[in-house]
């Protein structure tokens, strides 16, 4: 016999049929009046994270939103991330309460608002407090969805056909793509990032529970990061590593002590890090890499992430 009882699956099954932990965010976009306007959000997750040629984010949210019109629109916005607060949290429920214009939402808006850094005069202001920001462009001609901007305006249901992940999904339901322009880190999280996490260096991030009733949002405060160490997989042997780096191209080869810099590389991404130390080899004009060219492989990689 089962040890779980079987709940039915309803609309917002997120909210209504599940404990689903999601941050809670701020989406700033830009109104018909040229004006920064912010939307409430927890449906918002990462989507593009490797191997293409952009990076990108998934919105879901309802169609007749201000946040869907703007974005069917313009295609900018913005995604604010907030510290703990629950005087802020009380706020961004209110942001996110439906049925208001954006002129009513932001006539009692506590939050400061300042230039991003993507450029461009379309783009939305950011929200001073926050700890990161993903400054967005929507991607469109994914299915088509730019032939959905003929339907703005329609705010109480929209007919077929839809999309099946981009544009507009459903009667009442949108998805976005947003490729990542820009992420911005107040300087004290950017530095824990940049020379390393402990755990006082993390912002104090809240997580939305999902489930919430007729009368409440529930979410959870921040504590302390803990950490938990990652297993200790055993090291690639290094014959092995010799075997597959002698053979990733025949004009680059590599020494025992270059090999033994990567013992420590899980097999399954052994030949992706192969092939850009090959590339790295290339462009620079080296025929052997050394341990002194692995040194420089991985500086180029930490200066590259401080960019």
């Amino acid at each position: 016999m089962s040890s779980f009882e079987d709940l039915r699956i309803v609309d917002n099954f997120y909210q209504t049929s599940a404990f689903f932990p999601m941050p809670t965010i701020l989406v700033s976009t830009v109104d018909d009046e040229g004006k920064t306007t912010l939307g409430a959000y927890s449906l918002c997750f990462p989507y593009y994270i490797a191997g293409k040629d952009y990076y990108a984010m998934i919105l879901e949210c309802r169609n007749s939103s201000n946040t869907a019109q703007n974005l069917l629109k313009r295609g900018k916005c913005a995604l604010n991330f907030l510290e703990d607060s629950y005087k802020d949290f009380k706020e961004t429920v209110k942001l996110g309460f439906p049925g208001q214009t954006s002129k009513e939402k932001m006539s009692h808006c506590p939050f400061g608002l300042e230039k991003g850094q993507a450029g461009g005069d379309d783009r939305p202001l950011v929200i001073k407090k926050a700890y990161q920001v993903f400054e967005c462009t929507w991607d469109d001609t994914l299915e088509d969805a730019y032939l959905d901007k003929s339907k703005v305006g329609q705010l109480d249901g929209i007919e077929g056909p839809y999309r099946n992940f981009n544009g507009v999904t459903s009667k009442f339901g949108c998805h976005f793509i947003l490729k990542i322009d820009k992420i911005l880190m107040k300087e004290k999280f950017y530095n824990a990032i940049i020379d390393g996490i402990k755990s006082s260096s993390f912002p104090k991030v809240p997580i939305d529970f999902g489930y919430r009733d007729s009368t409440y949002f529930w979410y959870t405060k921040f504590k302390r990061g803990i950490k938990c160490p990652i297993p200790n997989v055993q090291a690639t042997d290094i014959d092995s590593v010799k075997y597959a780096a002698n053979r990733t191209d025949p004009e680059v080869k590599f020494t025992e002590d270059a090999c033994a810099t990567l013992v420590k590389v899980p097999r399954v991404f052994l030949k992706t890090v192969l092939n850009g130390c090959v590339k790295y080899a290339k462009e620079n004009n080296i025929k052997v890499i050394d341990a002194a060219v692995m040194k420089e492989i991985n500086d180029k990689r930490r200066q590259e992430k401080k960019k």
